[in-house]
């Protein structure tokens, strides 16, 4: 994802944000693919992602807008896609590379379906929003096993709220620590 490719830490992500420990990821994910090319066409074989466990952080309510892009990267096929922790509302959908100058004119903004799971086409893209109010660690990645060690995933951070109802619980005093932390 915006040639990223996600790498498990050695320690769960969970655990080292809520240990303020930083030490094993960044929350530097880039919001913008590095590099803009025709995502749908005769990709470039010398086209490779970066390794790192590079994390979306973002602040309790803020709106979210995800456009997934497929891609003619490697082989391409449909992606089932899912977000844990939250249903989203799928916005829009098409072939061929997004634009974001135009495509947006499109979006169903009146009646989205409110869903967990989306399928990225092959060669398509989706646009999906949610609102960010539930604070903790999220996964999202691609549901074909094979895809998520292979990095077709980021974790997504958000942030506690002003409240104790719209900030994650402490960890129970009985609960122990992950081995490797």
């Amino acid at each position: 994802m915006n040639n990223q490719s996600f790498v498990l830490p050695t320690t769960d992500i969970l655990e080292l944000y809520t240990r303020n420990n930083f030490s094993q990821f960044t929350t530097d994910f880039p919001l913008e693919p590095p590099t803009s090319f025709n995502f749908t066409g005769d990709v470039n074989v010398t086209v490779y992602a970066e390794q790192g466990t590079k994390v979306i952080e973002l602040e309790y309510g803020e709106v979210v807008e995800l456009v997934y892009q497929g891609t003619n990267i490697g082989n391409a096929q449909n992606h089932p896609m899912h977000l844990h922790g939250f249903s989203f509302y799928l916005v829009g959908n098409g072939l061929g590379n997004f634009n974001n100058q135009t495509d947006p004119d499109n979006y169903n903004l009146i009646d989205p379906p409110e869903v967990n799971n989306i399928q990225l086409s092959k060669n398509g893209w989706v646009a999906i929003r949610f609102v960010a109010d539930n604070p903790g660690v999220w996964f999202l990645h691609c549901h074909f096993e094979r895809h998520t060690p292979w990095g077709m995933a980021v974790a997504i951070i958000v942030k506690n709220g002003e409240t104790t109802n719209t900030s994650m619980r402490p960890r129970p005093a009985y609960m122990p620590p992950c081995p490797s932390s």
